[in-house]
């Protein structure tokens, strides 16, 4: 097959494929390390039978092949990423196609400002370029120097990069962060029980970091904020004006005698990692009779709610599939009590006693003897006092901590955690570093929407800050869980620092609703890929504020 170049504009340009052979072929696919994704043919226009009309730029590996029309017009424009500009593609034909093929490109000028992003790539002819030239959001050479260095792809990580991006320029902004692949994580309740596909999850690191922002992929090792700069696992050291901390929470399996490795036998998952989230699915088809058990570490964790939705879910199911009457089913949580706010820890205290559920207090699974099926609890109250309990399945939440990389670095306080003004988000003694999410020492429930709403906040916080001003917005510790009690109802958990409900909705939110699932369940993931971590969203506060208009 001949390969030639074209320069095509995705937002507003059309090209033509001039006496095309009926039955002719064309493919149009992205090349090197944007290669998997593609234009992808949505629907044949109805006005202009000619016409195809592609919206989306979606994952394909394969290319996507079309055409079967003489003089056929093509029209583009890139969803993937909102951005306008120029893309360097390549277009394919079978022989008996390319002896009549021509491509006109209809609109080559490109004015909007977004199309400086991929100027850089851009080569006539039959030069191709690089992997690095056509990396998604990658400049042509790597900088040792940053305005503004972020730490971690996660939520906050590239929720603050693209409103960095907009203050100081893409050019200006980094993120470092070694995974290949983002995960919506929230949704994973329901891809352990079965409600969701695990692949609705995740989308490509690369698709999700800003447009221009440079992509470090590599892992930190040490912080030496007093000189302003990190060190990565490929021996680079970086430097930067203002650093965001975004490293997220460190997953302690080891710190359970038997995992991960009991992860090899059936009857046991964990909705936390990606690796064991479907196990716990497996589980719960496979489940016969006897006890079901669902756990709550002795550590902090991220949505402390999962651990017990997911005993609803199950309990949902084992009533569906009749298998109720034979499940013993066990939450043995570390806490002292089913939740932290007493206005929705009263809502699924009965809950609790409608389904015939058995919660145990100060319970902290220290091993699992996978083989035998079998845990093992301390209680607590009593150090050193254990029991053994035999399960059909187990669901695991892991202990959790700082990453390692932060325990013994000069921005964390004693325990690990990045110290940062719990109203500001600002470092206590690095006023250049800044920390989000779940690295952080705040004193609120580590969740998304929480990261959500102290993006908002971190924004202004560096605004100013970078004006030289002092913070004036003060984050009040708000963070939501989502308590999904079954298949269609959830408990939509809103608070503050002071474990005061925070309501977003004009009604009572400590009762279950089909709304807020579906809300769960579709808007949140919608809201998170297509406003969050574009920068787009700080949360509900002004939602809250339109709805409670007069209200006291």
């Amino acid at each position: 097959m001949d390969q030639c170049d074209i320069f095509l504009d995705v937002s507003t340009a059309e090209f033509s494929v001039y006496s095309m052979k009926e039955g002719g072929r064309v493919s149009i696919t992205l090349r090197q390390t944007v290669s998997e994704y593609c234009l992808y043919p949505a629907y044949r226009s109805s006005t202009s039978p000619s016409i195809w009309k592609l919206t989306e730029c979606l994952i394909h590996r394969n290319g996507i092949p079309y055409s079967r029309a003489s003089k056929q017009g093509l029209y583009f424009r890139c969803s993937w990423c909102g951005t306008r500009g120029p893309l360097v593609v390549s277009c394919t034909a079978p022989p008996r196609a390319r002896s009549s093929l021509k491509m006109t490109l209809l609109a080559s000028v490109v004015s909007c400002s977004r199309a400086r992003l991929f100027t850089c790539f851009l080569r006539l002819g039959s030069q191709q370029a690089s992997p690095l030239q056509l990396h998604t959001g990658a400049s042509l050479t790597a900088k040792s120097h940053y305005e503004v260095l972020v730490l971690g792809g996660g939520s906050g990580g590239i929720s603050m990069a693209a409103r960095m991006k907009r203050k100081v320029g893409a050019e200006n902004v980094a993120i470092v962060e070694p995974s290949e692949t983002h995960f919506y994580q929230p949704i994973w309740t329901l891809v352990g029980a079965g409600a969701k596909p695990l692949s609705s999850s995740g989308r490509p690191t690369a698709k999700v970091i800003p447009s221009g922002v440079e992509w470090i992929k590599a892992r930190v090792v040490d912080l030496n904020p007093d000189k302003n700069c990190i060190h990565t696992d490929d021996d680079k050291k970086i430097s930067y004006k203002y650093l965001i901390i975004a490293l997220g929470i460190q997953l302690d399996y080891e710190k359970i005698k038997g995992l991960p490795e009991g992860f090899a036998h059936p009857k046991i998952g964990s909705n936390y990692s990606v690796r064991t989230v479907e196990k716990t699915w497996k589980a719960l088809q496979d489940f016969k009779e006897g006890n079901a058990i669902f756990t709550f570490p002795n550590t902090p964790v991220k949505c402390a709610g999962a651990p017990q939705k997911i005993m609803y879910l199950s309990e949902a199911y084992f009533r569906k599939t009749g298998k109720r009457p034979k499940a013993n089913i066990i939450f043995n949580t570390s806490l002292g009590a089913i939740f932290g706010v007493k206005k929705y820890a009263d809502a699924l205290q009965k809950i609790i006693q409608e389904r015939a559920l058995t919660v145990n207090y100060k319970q902290n699974l220290i091993e699992v003897r996978a083989d035998k099926q079998e845990a093992i609890f301390e209680n607590l109250d009593k150090p050193g006092e254990t029991q053994v309990i035999s399960y059909e399945m187990l669901h695991v939440t892991p202990p959790m901590g700082p990453p390692d990389v932060l325990k013994t670095s000069p921005v964390a306080d004693a325990a690990g955690w990045v110290d940062v003004d719990k109203d500001t988000l600002q470092h206590k003694r690095y006023p250049n570093v800044f920390g989000i999410g779940d690295c952080t020492n705040l004193p609120t429930s580590k969740t998304a929407a929480a990261v959500a709403a102290q993006s908002g906040i971190l924004d202004r916080t560096i605004s100013l800050i970078m004006k030289n001003q002092r913070p004036v917005k003060k984050y009040d510790g708000y963070t939501s869980c989502p308590l999904v009690t079954g298949y269609n109802r959830v408990i939509l958990a809103e608070f503050n620092y002071n474990a005061e409900p925070l309501e977003t909705f004009p009604f009572d939110q400590s009762k279950e609703r089909l709304s807020m699932y579906l809300m769960k369940a579709d808007m949140m993931p919608f809201l998170y890929w297509n406003l969050m971590l574009r920068g787009y969203w700080g949360g509900p506060a002004f939602l809250r504020k339109l709805f409670h208009l007069g209200k006291s």
